[in-house]
């Protein structure tokens, strides 16, 4: 039996959601918040950070949030108060070093040419209980606007490209949502795909 779609508004995130914005990683259990793309130590540190300090994690994401050297978008839920259920982060390359300079992604010809006004959907964290109920969905869509009001050119997307991984792996956003939403395949590496959608 498939869940009725929850009724959500997506707006772009402020440093007024932070502490919301933490629980909602809480209740995930995802202690990263949406730091490990973005992390300049090694593997190990980052490992010893997430065992040790994740706490930090979450205040990096505050801070990021209060000067504006984190952008993202947040989806409430209209039937419980306008809880946050939801958040994606979109980032520009240069701030996303670990995820363009991975090795499944590094040098790779889509990422030719120019660069400027390009825009990528960094990690979309959706509440474990609302999942498969099209938060995820709004979610891009209201990326999407984000960066047209940003003067985004291009928004490239790094799904999962997998079916047999489960919903909690799927913290690039299923790559489902990105086809319905007009984006591209640009790279075809079966189970890491890069798509995107020129604005």
């Amino acid at each position: 039996m498939v869940a009725a779609p929850i009724d959500v508004v997506v707006r772009p995130a402020t440093f007024a959601d932070a502490a919301a914005l933490g629980a909602l990683f809480q209740r995930a259990e995802c202690r990263c918040h949406c730091q490990y793309w973005s992390f300049e130590g090694d593997h190990r540190a980052w490992q010893l950070r997430m065992a040790t300090e994740p706490e930090e994690n979450a205040i990096l994401l505050a801070s990021q949030l209060k000067e504006g050297t984190t952008r993202g978008v947040v989806a409430l839920a209209r039937d419980q108060a306008d809880r946050i259920v939801g958040w994606s982060r979109l980032g520009q390359p240069a701030e996303l070093g670990r995820l363009y300079g991975g090795r499944l992604y590094k040098g790779l010809p889509c990422f030719g040419g120019d660069r400027s006004g390009v825009f990528a959907v960094g990690c979309l964290l959706v509440e474990p209980t609302l999942r498969r109920r099209g938060v995820a969905s709004a979610l891009v869509h209201g990326q999407l606007a984000h960066a047209r009001a940003l003067g985004a050119r291009a928004v490239e997307a790094f799904p999962r490209g997998a079916v047999d991984v489960s919903d909690g792996e799927q913290w690039m956003g299923p790559a489902a949502i990105y086809r319905a939403l007009g984006f591209q395949v640009v790279h075809d590496f079966a189970p890491y795909p890069v798509l995107r959608k020129d604005l």
